[in-house]
């Protein structure tokens, strides 16, 4: 068997090697479960943001309680489509640790006492802190005070980007080893700071903040883009016009700071690769002669062996991701400048289209930075200690084509119902939205009654929030 290449020659999904299997069901479905974390975190901070620059815009007079009011309906309507995302992929992660048991036990016999405490925090605080304080925010709408009601918020996004931190502790150490005692059946925890502050932790937690934040703008501009589109033929209220021009502006500006904030953590990541992952830094570079030498090297200290990983593989990940960060530079940098101009936001029709066909290139740079990370890590499992075959638990070839088949199969039907339920939520509009209340009847409608007449028949307007 090929260690180094992707898959064993002539195995993958039509092959008979237990192995392939279960490192295409771990890529496809860890790859699946990414695509709702970085739009949680994301999604999350600019819902945050928002809400917190209501509050404090609260009580203030003429415009500046206009901007509450539908500062307040961006919350409901962002905060509606995060609520979606959040809970989706809550169900994926789940799905996530059953992988480590069932086709990964020699990871956890092996290096359990270094993982096991990271990955318990995580549970701890995504299903205990972040699910239990989401829940009073959902539920506590007009029930707390403005002020508190904002405070849950911050604590759910504080442990959403403290829950991301954890797994990578886990993911810092498999690619970086650090504050570890070998020992006859595996190895321990000897130093628990330094596994706590892994230089490829914590880059590569900067690295997906960065990339969370960016999904965020371009998902938030995407759709209101969407919406403002829609204005010849089938015109939103007035209110709802205010609130997506605001949006789109939002995502807009976020988007370039958010690019740069990604762009110089991933340069001091391939920096520290350099370091530490020299094969994978080689394979980047293209550079044959230092791949044969490392390879040399490598033989001699740890046997026979391809220690090469996948170079198609990759290279083409990062040139992937490469591309879909020029053209998001290239986009976000002539969005910023035309969101200046109000008629361009209003009614510049090409503009809009273009920002909604944008909002994928996030996730295909995210996901082929994943692929760059993980791929280019190559026959290990844990870098220099634990080689992906050692690691995979006693399964034959027939269980994991069943599993595979489950999972991937639960894994696609998750992400269909998620994107149904984010684009019909995102259709719909801000008056459809249930979180916090029924929205206000639109500006046509009040136009055809009178101020005493009331809600129309068979419609309950609940109250709007304006903090």
């Amino acid at each position: 068997m090929r260690r180094g290449a992707p898959f064993a020659d002539g195995g993958g999904v039509d092959g008979t090697g237990a192995l392939d299997l279960a490192r295409w069901q771990f890529a496809l479905t860890a790859a699946a479960h990414f695509l709702f974390v970085s739009l949680t975190l994301g999604l999350a901070t600019v819902v945050t943001a928002v809400q917190t620059w209501a509050v404090l815009r609260r009580g203030s007079g003429g415009d500046g309680g206009r901007d509450a009011a539908v500062r307040a309906r961006m919350v409901r309507f962002w905060g509606q489509l995060y609520v979606v995302n959040y809970a989706v992929g809550i169900v994926t992660g789940i799905a996530m640790e059953f992988q480590f048991g069932l086709a990964w036990s020699g990871l956890g016999h092996y290096a359990g006492d270094v993982l096991g405490a990271s990955l318990a925090m995580e549970t701890i605080v995504a299903f205990f802190v972040e699910s239990t304080f989401l829940g009073l925010w959902i539920f506590g709408w007009n029930r707390f005070g403005p002020r508190l009601h904002c405070a849950l918020l911050w604590v759910v996004t504080g442990t959403a980007y403290l829950s991301a931190y954890w797994i990578l502790v886990a993911n810092g150490f498999l690619n970086h080893p650090v504050g570890y005692t070998r020992t006859a059946h595996g190895i321990e925890l000897a130093d628990a700071p330094a596994v706590l502050a892994n230089p490829s932790t914590l880059l590569a937690f900067g690295h997906i903040a960065g990339g969370a934040l960016l999904t965020a703008a371009f998902f938030v501009a995407g759709i209101s883009a969407y919406h403002l589109r829609r204005r010849g033929t089938s015109r939103p209220s007035g209110a709802d016009t205010e609130l997506f021009r605001r949006s789109l502006r939002i995502g807009v500006f976020l988007a370039p700071p958010a690019l740069l904030w990604t762009a110089a953590s991933g340069g001091l990541q391939l920096s520290a690769i350099a370091g530490h992952q020299p094969m994978k830094s080689a394979v980047w570079r293209a550079e044959t002669a230092e791949i044969a030498r490392l390879q040399a090297e490598l033989v001699e200290r740890f046997g026979p062996g391809d220690y090469v990983p996948s170079q198609g593989l990759v290279r083409g990940a990062a040139l992937l991701m490469l591309g879909a960060f020029a053209l998001m530079l290239y986009a976000s940098a002539g969005s910023a400048l035309l969101a200046c101009f109000r008629r361009a936001v209003l009614r510049f029709r090409g503009w809009h289209v273009l920002l909604m066909a944008l909002v994928p290139l996030p996730y295909v740079a995210m996901t082929a930075g994943w692929v760059f990370r993980e791929a280019g890590r190559q026959p290990w499992v844990v870098y220099g200690l634990l080689r992906t075959e050692d690691a995979l638990s006693d399964v034959s070839a027939g269980g994991m084509r069943v599993s595979l088949a489950v999972f991937t199969t639960l894994f696609a039907l998750l992400l269909a119902v998620n994107w149904w339920l984010l684009l019909r939520t995102a259709r719909r509009g801000p008056g459809a939205v249930a979180l916090g209340g029924l929205g206000e009847p639109g500006e046509d409608e009040r136009d055809e009654r009178t101020p005493g007449d009331g809600p129309p028949a068979g419609r309950d307007i609940g109250p709007v929030p304006a903090y």
